[in-house]
């Protein structure tokens, strides 16, 4: 596994306990063996952690009762502490607002579909891309989640789709997304740790598929080429939300560093590498990137960079308060995917979730 460094460094408010979920196999082995245990106990608990999906001490009555405080203490310190859960759609989605050691606020959605469920995980506390139409991004960046804080997540997720906690009874959780707080590839070595935990099967990792996981950007030139060269099966969405330099300077601040085409020419690197169709996400909002013009550019550049390994998933903007950005009118969506369409690409308007619940990425933690 290729060492990848961080693209952008963040403050840091507090270092997170070491845990189980950021060590490798073989590092959890040597950790064990250090504090005066058997290699062994590493797998044993590496198995109620990613196989049971339980950090509960109480529960782990094949390790000796001395010997479980001693690595639950070491290997497997509390990460998060519940603040809030609030659902909607009928209990089919919940949003879950999660307190760090330091005190710092994070969020997770829970979102279940007839033949999936989907957790939208955060990769930062807050963000430092200020892209104005986020809530994430109006509160800037607090710092970089751990692995084991990234893995966690997704651990508790797959705990309530198992328990049943969500309607339709137990379940598994099938899909995850990393399009929660922060920009996943400003945090990369830490984000693609994590992918592996996620996705090795038991007792290294939860089992996840690589091809069930996304993660989002906003376009980070140089982090998508490294993530293409790791080998994974992931699949890239790069939120584009215009396809004009000169707007998207404006809504994507980092575009002042890597234009539209390096950013497309990024994505179609990662697509040729991993065989993987890009997802490019565009929010639309009214009277801002929902234009017929833009709509005809963005099937063109896409067309050209792309071909047929790309998809553009609209997305209606979840307004957040007080904030002068509202979601386009449906006629307006509706002629934004026909021209896109027009041009050859495939193009989908993503089923919203969550707004009476605050879901737009930030709106929870904001609140407190």
């Amino acid at each position: 596994m290729t060492a990848l460094p961080l693209v952008f460094d963040a403050p840091r408010r507090g270092k997170p306990p070491r845990h189980l979920a950021d060590l490798s196999a073989e590092q959890r082995r040597e950790v064990v063996v250090e504090l005066g245990e058997k290699a062994f106990r590493a797998r044993q608990l590496s198995h109620h952690y990613f196989g049971r999906l339980t950090a509960d001490p109480d529960t782990m009555t094949d390790i000796p009762a001395a010997s479980r405080e001693r690595l639950v203490n070491n290997l497997m310190p509390p990460l998060f502490t519940v603040v809030r859960k609030v659902t909607c759609d009928e209990g089919a989605t919940r949003k879950t607002l999660l307190r760090a050691h330091d005190g710092t606020l994070i969020e997770s959605v829970l979102m279940c579909y007839p033949d999936r469920a989907t957790l939208c995980i955060s990769s930062q506390a807050g963000c430092g891309m200020a892209c104005p139409f986020c809530a994430t991004g109006q509160g800037g960046l607090q710092r970089n989640l751990s692995t084991a804080e990234i893995v966690e997540q997704v651990r508790i997720g797959a705990a309530a789709m198992r328990d049943g906690e969500l309607p339709g009874g137990p379940g598994r959780l099938s899909n995850i997304v990393l399009m929660g707080m922060g920009e996943p590839l400003a945090n990369l070595r830490r984000v693609v740790d994590a992918i592996y935990r996620i996705c090795d099967p038991a007792p290294d990792g939860l089992g996840i598929s690589q091809r069930s996981v996304t993660v989002s950007t906003v376009g980070l030139v140089p982090a998508i080429r490294k993530l293409a060269d790791e080998g994974l099966q992931v699949r890239l969405a790069v939120s584009l939300h215009t396809p004009d330099d000169e707007l998207r300077d404006t809504l994507v601040p980092v575009n002042t560093r890597w234009k539209v085409g390096e950013v497309l020419e990024a994505a179609r690197y990662y697509a040729d590498r991993t065989g993987r169709r890009v997802s490019i996400e565009y929010a639309l909002i009214r009277d801002v990137n929902d234009h017929g013009w833009r709509a005809d550019l963005l099937g063109e550049l896409l067309k050209k960079h792309l071909g047929q390994l790309v998809h553009v998933n609209l997305i209606p903007l979840n307004p957040t308060p007080g904030s002068k950005w509202d979601a386009s009118p449906k006629p307006v969506e509706r002629e934004f995917v026909r021209r896109v369409e027009a041009q050859g690409v495939a193009c989908t308007v993503r089923d919203t979730r969550g707004q009476e619940i605050a879901a737009a990425c930030g709106q929870l933690a904001a609140e407190g």
